[in-house]
């Protein structure tokens, strides 16, 4: 039997799949362009300030742990995390403010208490969320939609049965205006199609699971930073034998008889019985494949939103903030259409501040905060990102001193930018889309491309741009069910 696997890209995906496959007895290498694993699961230092440099929302850890069990070790001596009680605290320009509490009969209270909305109608709201959670796990979330066998199941016909339930007629926020109505709770829900990138105006209802998942499994902070999760996976494969090739860029995927048989960088040929790519979709058929067949409908999808980041250094402390914190703008109807359509920034963004040092001390000096604030944007398109961050930043900083009551610029003492041409330039994230395709179409998940090339043989995709979509619980399912379409060989 043959045991040479090549991974091309070591971000979480990645370094998930290079895991599962070294256990089925896989000789495995990962080539990564960059001189540190991770991708966007990365860190960095500004001064005494450290940052992580991209994904910051940590859920469904169990995933992570997964990993380590399966290897036959404890995750708890290797990775350790703690429950966050608020996941989010959020804050509105007329003065309202709501935390987000773990505990659901807490958050309950709250929303009663400070939107007058009564806890039957958020339980009934998030019963419905369950439900299409339910119904659709093990379809878009657990095996490739691209199989024939993933359809002839129990679960599958329950759920053709059961489709209204799913609610793909109607818009996400057609679905929180219907069954919340109260604004400040229905910008809220909203908010939760951006955690893929996408428009709650025009991506489908079924999107009101997400919002199950976070209810259900919580938020959660992991000790050392979200990079720990990068850096425990990074050990715990190479203490499985994975090999990995850092600063060596994949140039091309060879290509024979229709079946993949190694990569070319700039240093030699490596052959290899299996090949899978962690890169963004769209680079990899461009650059590595494009002598082969482009699946031009799927790659030619509307591209998920982007960021910019703005990494300061803030010398002073916020005791109203916590983790993960956001500041709404007034007409969330207007930003997404200045995003999406106008493929501009608004000029009253929804603002997210996250801050490490809340729960890790050592990310800032004593006194200190280290925030990361980022703003949603259109992908990439030749706009011109240097007016489009100083008029951004004015914005932000105008909104953030309006609600809190200071002047932050007077605390700034470090500061850093991230831009989506950046992004592209340091992930491969075509056009800095965060999340591969947007999934404001109501087939999107269809439309995503499969964790296997249907044209070439031995040739496997994992990570945020194919299915089963964007963040990382997803991304480390969709390396699992990479690993289930290859046979164990020990």
């Amino acid at each position: 039997m043959n045991n040479k696997v090549i991974i091309i890209g070591s971000g979480v995906a990645g370094l998930a799949t290079s895991i599962r496959l070294a256990r089925k007895g896989y000789d495995v290498q990962v080539f990564e362009a960059n001189p540190y694993p991770g991708g966007k699961l990365s860190a960095f230092n500004l001064g005494d300030f450290r940052f992580d440099a991209g994904p910051s929302l940590f859920t469904m850890p169990q995933f992570v742990e997964e990993l380590f069990e399966i290897c036959g070790e404890n995750p708890k001596e290797y990775f350790e995390y703690s429950k966050k009680e608020i996941g989010c605290s959020y804050f509105w320009e007329d003065g309202t403010r709501l935390n987000a509490y773990d505990n659901q009969e807490l958050f309950f209270s709250e929303v009663e208490s400070v939107l007058g909305v009564s806890p039957k109608v958020l339980a009934d709201y998030l019963k419905k969320a369950k439900k299409k959670y339910d119904l659709t796990e093990s379809i878009f979330l657990k095996q490739s939609l691209h199989k024939l066998k993933s359809f002839l199941n129990t679960e599958t016909l329950k759920a053709i049965l059961q489709i209204r339930t799913l609610e793909l007629g109607k818009s996400l926020h057609q679905i929180n205006q219907e069954q919340l109505k109260e604004p400040h709770l229905v910008q809220f829900f909203d908010r939760f199609a951006t955690y893929n990138g996408s428009n709650p105006y025009q991506t489908p209802g079924i999107m009101t699971l997400i919002q199950h998942l976070e209810n259900h499994y919580g938020t959660f902070v992991p000790k050392k930073g979200m990079e720990s999760i990068t850096s425990s996976l990074y050990e715990l494969a190479k203490r499985q034998g994975v090999v990995f090739r850092l600063n060596e860029r994949v140039n091309q995927i060879i290509v024979e008889n229709q079946k993949s048989v190694g990569v070319k960088t700039g240093n030699a040929f490596y052959p290899a019985d299996k090949v899978c790519s962690n890169m963004d979709v769209y680079p990899t058929y461009k650059q590595l494949l494009n002598k082969e067949f482009q699946p031009s409908k799927i790659l030619e999808q509307e591209r998920s939103s982007s960021a910019i980041i703005f990494y300061w250094g803030i010398s002073r402390e916020f005791k109203e903030l916590d983790l993960h914190n956001i500041f709404f703008s007034e007409d969330y109807k207007k930003e997404f259409k200045t995003i999406f359509e106008e493929q501009t920034v608004s000029d009253d963004p929804t603002v997210y501040v996250n801050i490490t040092s809340k729960d890790i001390p050592s990310d800032a000096p004593k006194g200190c905060e280290n925030w990361f604030v980022m703003i949603n944007t259109p992908p990439d398109s030749d706009q011109d990102w240097n007016e489009l961050v100083q008029s951004l930043r004015a914005s932000v900083l105008k909104k953030i001193n309006r609600i809190l009551g200071v002047n932050l610029q007077d605390f700034i003492v470090e500061e850093d930018t991230l831009t989506p041409p950046l992004i592209e330039q340091k992930t491969e994230s075509h056009q800095g889309a965060l999340y591969g395709s947007s999934s404001n179409a109501r087939m999107a998940a269809f439309l995503r491309h499969p964790n296997f090339s249907q044209q070439i043989k031995n040739l496997y995709f994992c990570g945020g741009s194919v299915h089963p979509g964007g963040g990382i619980p997803l991304c480390l399912l969709s390396a699992k069910i990479v690993s289930d379409q290859i046979p164990r060989i020990n």
